[in-house]
């Protein structure tokens, strides 16, 4: 699919920009339907996205589903220990197998109770006997590349994916002292915004928010006079934001730690479709699937970091975290809104420190889709 040339002007004129000289992209890019299309075949179809937590397939037999640019994904664990990404369409007139998560060793399609084991090898097809053209022994559901990063799950559906961990390499060494494939989820929910998916990564992904938007939330803890620019890598894109009070003692996190990033939240964004903010104690994630233009699937979670959670303190971090993205939700709704307006136009971004971010965002688009 080409890219129309009143987009694709864009995008180059963003490699003409510096930190200090960057605008915000127009508002066609998040409103209209068919850049929507574009984005999704050459981002979400050809490139690594996060689906997931290795925890929500930590046993034989755990299962759960995603949509990765339209393609239905079953994620299993198998008894032979394997974790897969499989097609979630029965072979036979093209059901949705499966639309829930949960634990089981065979996949069985409503329609006309065609099964599937957890590899994706078919095990029955009722009343299918007699036909030369047809054996079950041939027919499985079709696999996916996946890999573990960090406990999280990234699947690739295009036929030639990169190294993802060399992709990743700078970002690894950025928070592997955080230990994230340590942590346990002891929060996670699945919502559904009416917003464009690129406004909720930006909105993740930026500190010069925090102390307006965030006046009685998140200004407290991290303020935006505290954010620092990460430079980016290949996919990734991050900044820093300190805390405004030490943490107590119990809960400084990992001994691979220093001083200083036990007293750093470290906000990174591994494109297109995973967001986390790491502190030493617990941190936060974004997992997107977008739907359309204007609607993006959010899969969201706290990891914290050790054991014994106190039930209050996690409620405490868990009501912290709802608050603020209450806050980011209704407001992204008026950007949404205004995004579609005739009169939007582009906008200067803030210094380096605190929308640098966004700019390092629209270079990643730059070089992915032009």
């Amino acid at each position: 699919m080409p890219i129309p040339e009143q987009f694709a002007e864009v995008l180059r004129g963003v490699e003409n920009q510096t930190y200090q000289t960057a605008w915000s992209l127009p508002g066609r890019f998040y409103v209209d339907e068919e850049w929507f299309n574009i984005e999704n075949q050459r981002l979400f179809s050809q490139q690594w996205v996060c689906v997931g937590r290795v925890e929500e397939l930590e046993n034989p037999g755990d299962f759960f589903t995603c949509d990765i640019a339209g393609q239905p994904v079953l994620l299993t664990h198998g008894k032979d220990g394997k974790r897969r990404a499989l097609s979630n369409i029965c072979l036979h007139r093209g059901t949705i197998l499966v639309e829930e998560s949960g634990s089981s060793d065979r996949f069985t399609c409503p329609y006309h109770r065609w099964s599937y084991d957890a590899a994706g090898q078919l095990l029955t097809a009722p009343r299918m006997t007699g036909r030369k053209d047809f054996t079950s022994e041939e027919c499985r559901l079709p696999e996916y590349f996946i890999e573990d990063w960090m406990g999280f799950i990234f699947v690739c559906i295009g036929s030639n994916p990169q190294d993802l961990n060399k992709q990743l390499q700078k970002a690894t060494e950025l928070i592997q002292p955080y230990h994230l494939e340590e942590m346990k989820t002891l929060y996670r929910a699945d919502e559904c915004w009416e917003v464009n998916w690129k406004c909720l990564l930006e909105n993740f992904m930026e500190g010069y928010h925090l102390s307006p938007l965030h006046r009685t939330t998140l200004h407290k803890v991290n303020p935006t006079r505290l954010c620092k620019h990460i430079e980016p890598g290949d996919i990734h894109f991050g900044y820093t934001v300190g805390f405004t009070s030490r943490l107590p003692e119990e809960r400084v996190g990992h001994s691979d730690l220093t001083e200083e990033q036990m007293d750093t939240c470290v906000m990174v964004a591994i494109a297109p479709g995973l967001a986390v903010g790491i502190g030493s104690d617990y941190c936060s994630f974004l997992c997107l699937q977008p739907v359309s233009a204007g609607r993006v699937k959010v899969k969201i979670g706290l990891l914290f970091h050790g054991d014994n959670w106190p039930e209050e303190v996690v409620a405490e971090a868990v009501s912290l975290f709802n608050d603020t993205m209450a806050e980011d939700k209704a407001v992204l709704l008026r950007v949404q809104k205004g995004l579609a307006a005739p009169s939007h136009a582009s906008g200067p971004l803030a210094k380096k420190d605190f929308e640098g971010t966004i700019f390092d965002f629209f270079r990643y688009l730059s070089r992915s889709l032009l």
